[in-house]
């Protein structure tokens, strides 16, 4: 089944594991360094809190279950077994279910791929963000490149599915030297592969650093470089951007993380977990509470770990679905926009703005789709703020 050709987003349920090892500077995510783990409180109300969204969306059928993190490859096999076995006795399940796992590459972590897929997982996603030495001290992390390409050969033999991250436009880097690192991977991605630029997010120890001038990344101008680099060699290679980062043979596509560009509903499961549902015709917006011990208490007492659960206004609804379907080459289906929003393309979108990025060529209407050119996608916050009305 090839993803590209808009079909229904789907219903997917995503699982929070928020743990890690150590915290990466760059990474802003909700994740939590702990000293122990009681695996078998975690299941339970892993558990729980997935009873509660299914008894709100009985009778959905489910596409895709990712479980995300923090570093989930540090859960126990019997705990996403017992989780994919919960999901299948609750929801009615898509034929070729995607279920897929974020892992981290180091031996330890590694060594567990079999007992993952024997629970179920059909499809991984490894954190290797570089492929050599230097660049992944920098960046934090606690396995060596020789590590990685045995984590990438591990989950080739364990999975016909999988994918890695790698990040470009990290201090010093030139276009040479990460097309370099670019045919490097490519000679152990097989249909998927995320390429994410260095951003310095407000909270995390990059940021910290990045502000007293330890370290600076490349300017505008080499980092566009860099991306039209990104596409040129991947594309040329068969594996396109479907995404703004994220690039797969046809058919490879992440179902999962197409249900959110395709502004699908979602349950969210987890500490700081996000969802969007759709209860007898309104969107709501669910949100769990971050840190991991409150969570855990919620849910004891409430069966959910909910911290706020709003109506999704349909003006924004407009904005998050363009938001993240003008991520997708695909772009937004017009039919889908007035599904979501009750409004035409010509009603939602601002006429002047959207003549100027269209006669700019940042952006194209056709009869059936809005889409962001590859220009547009590279400068996608810019080509929003044009097109959604004042």
């Amino acid at each position: 089944m090839s993803s590209r050709d808009g079909s229904e987003p789907g219903f997917g349920i995503y699982v929070h594991w928020p743990f890690c090892l150590a915290k990466c500077p760059y990474c802003d995510f909700n994740s939590h360094v702990r000293d122990g783990v009681d695996h078998i409180s975690w299941r339970a109300a892993l558990l729980r809190e997935l009873d509660h969204y299914a008894d709100l969306t009985a009778g959905r059928t489910v596409t895709s279950i990712f479980f995300g993190g923090g570093t989930p490859s540090l859960m126990e096999p019997a705990t996403v077994a017992a989780v994919i076995e919960r999901v299948r006795a609750r929801w009615n399940t898509a034929p070729g279910l995607e279920i897929s796992l974020e892992a981290n590459p180091t031996s330890v972590e590694a060594t567990r791929f079999e007992g993952f897929r024997a629970a179920g997982v059909n499809r991984v996603s490894l954190g290797i963000q570089a492929l050599d030495d230097e660049s992944l001290r920098f960046l934090g992390r606690a396995h060596s490149a020789s590590e990685a390409l045995g984590a990438i050969g591990l989950a080739a033999r364990h999975f016909d599915r999988f994918s890695f991250d790698l990040i470009y436009a990290r201090p010093n880097q030139s276009v040479a030297a990460w097309e370099a690192e670019l045919r490097r991977a490519l000679d152990h991605a097989v249909g998927h592969l995320s390429v994410y630029q260095l951003t310095i997010e407000e909270g995390t120890r990059f940021h910290t650093l990045y502000n007293r001038g330890a370290f600076a990344l490349p300017d505008d101008e080499l980092a566009g470089d860099l991306y039209e680099a990104t596409q040129a060699l991947l594309e040329g290679a068969g594996l396109p951007a479907y995404e703004i980062s994220n690039h797969a043979r046809p058919g490879e596509e992440s179902r999962h993380n197409l249900t959110y560009w395709r502004y699908g509903d979602y349950v969210g499961v987890g500490p700081g977990a996000h969802g969007r549902l759709t209860l007898d015709g309104t969107k709501y917006a669910t949100r769990a509470h971050r840190a991991p011990e409150a969570w855990l208490d919620l849910v004891d007492r409430n069966g959910h770990g909910g911290h706020a659960t709003e109506e999704v206004a349909p003006g924004e609804r407009l904005v998050e679905m363009l938001m993240m379907g003008l991520r997708l080459t695909e772009g937004v289906p017009l039919a889908r926009l007035r599904e979501e929003t009750g409004l035409t393309a010509e009603r939602a979108l601002d006429p002047a703005g959207l003549e100027r990025m269209v006669a700019g060529g940042f952006a194209e209407l056709t009869p059936t789709r809005l889409r962001a050119t590859p220009s547009g996608r590279q400068r996608l916050n810019a080509l929003l703020a044009r097109l959604l009305p004042a």
